[in-house]
């Protein structure tokens, strides 16, 4: 019979043999990033449209061209997110958490969506951690986010990853830019693609980000912001770098970088590697101070980064990096006859209680097949449960790697003494 439907193109299942790799990496992103005094903070996966229009920015291709839009029954009209900025900054204004003091630390894990061709490194589902900060517009708070992602890829091990800083400048000087930015590409509107024509009103930036070789080859020549920013601007640029220096973080100052996304100011940074192909950058982020005010809050300065844990992985692989699987079975009863299955539950329902991995059969299988799947699945330890052990209380917990037997008591002791008798067998292996 043939399946009735399969995963959606651009999505991808982790399964449980795999699941193990995200859960290392949430866990050192969780420690790192509450080592930071960052808090994590969960919205929903859909939000008003205009959520995004306004907080991503109507000039950008993730507005214009990829969001998963729908009207409910209602009549609203909700997308999927896109990015997890924009509604952590709405629920930082919705609940008011600027009355709860100064600066605001979230961090995330979301799943985003965005209607983009699949390829290594980009899905239409994806998944994101991220880090946010409000109500700061100090220097050392730029710093200290880009040390957060730094410490995050230490942590795991990765190597030879690009730090790329930039400033973008604030409103004022963007728009000498801007007209800068316009003049020159006028110059060159007969070869630039249509998208990037239609950019050239509303946003010339964007034009620096195509990836159109031929409009690529235009912006290399193309004015950069960092002769353009006003003297507030080249202080808090200036003092970004002076914090990165002192933490001894590594970086390259790259003026080419723009941002997809309207709401970023000042600084902007990427983590980016050449082991992946053309999806190289891993984490992106930078300042929006404007982003609440767009919202409809007052001014509240604002930060933050995202990585993308797919690509993280994948870089991991190509990296060699080894994730260590979890610790597995503890122990596997196998049983023979009906009183002793009853038994073997009653027994690894003690296991389990004292923390440790405990399995029996669910499926009905024979002794030996029993014994074949504790194998299978590295349970450490194996006993085998008959009617003569229960007569007798007592049984052989057998060590499956060197076949060495100990006799335990099938009473109230059972679970502490097979405790010790595990904790022997993992330290054993420490040393």
């Amino acid at each position: 019979m043939a399946l009735i439907t399969k995963k959606i193109k651009g999505t991808e299942d982790v399964l449980p043999k795999d699941s193990y790799r995200w859960q290392f990496v949430e866990d050192i992103m969780r420690r790192e990033s509450q080592s930071y005094g960052f808090k994590e903070i969960r919205t929903p996966v859909f939000e008003h449209t205009e959520l995004f229009a306004r907080g991503v920015g109507q000039t950008t291709d993730v507005v214009q061209k990829e969001m998963y839009t729908f009207n409910t029954k209602g009549g609203e009209s909700v997308t999927l997110r896109p990015e997890g900025t924009a509604g952590a900054a709405r629920a930082v204004l919705e609940h008011a958490l600027d009355n709860e003091g100064l600066p605001i630390k979230a961090s995330y894990f979301v799943s985003c969506y965005r209607y983009e061709k699949p390829q290594a490194g980009r899905l239409r589902e994806f998944h994101q951690f991220g880090l946010e900060e409000y109500g700061t517009q100090s220097p050392i708070a730029d710093a200290e986010l880009i040390c957060a992602a730094q410490s995050i890829f230490d942590r795991l091990g990765v190597r030879q990853l690009r730090l790329e800083i930039n400033s973008i400048g604030c409103p004022v000087c963007r728009a000498e830019y801007h007209s800068a930015l316009k003049e020159y590409f006028e110059g060159h509107k007969d070869e630039l693609c249509d998208t990037c024509i239609s950019r050239l009103d509303k946003n010339p930036m964007r034009i620096l980000d195509c990836k159109s070789p031929v409009c690529s080859a235009i912006a290399k020549d193309a004015p950069k912001i960092i002769d353009y920013l006003c003297d507030e601007c080249k202080e808090h640029f200036a003092s970004v770098r002076t914090y990165l220096d002192a933490a001894g973080v590594r970086y390259e100052v790259n003026p080419t970088i723009v941002r997809g996304l309207d709401y970023y100011t000042k600084t902007v940074f990427e983590f980016v590697t050449d082991f992946i192909g053309a999806q190289g950058t891993v984490c992106g982020g930078g300042r929006y101070d404007g982003l609440i005010e767009e919202l409809g809050g007052k001014h509240l300065p604002s930060l933050g980064f995202a990585m993308g844990i797919e690509r993280l992985l994948m870089l991991m692989d190509k990296q060699g990096i080894e994730i260590p699987k979890p610790s597995g079975c503890d122990l596997y009863v196998a049983t023979m006859g009906e009183n002793a299955v009853v038994r073997a539950f009653e027994i690894i329902k003690s296991v389990r209680d004292c923390g440790l991995v405990a399995e029996t059969d669910v499926v009905g299988r024979g002794l030996r097949a029993q014994m074949k799947y504790a194998d299978k699945i590295g349970a450490k330890f194996a006993l085998v449960l008959g009617e003569n052990e229960i007569e007798q209380g007592f049984a052989s917990v057998k060590n499956m790697k060197s076949g060495e037997q100990t006799q335990l008591a099938l009473n109230d002791t059972f679970a502490e003494k097979f405790s010790v008798l595990q904790l022997a067998y993992s330290d054993s292996f420490k040393l």
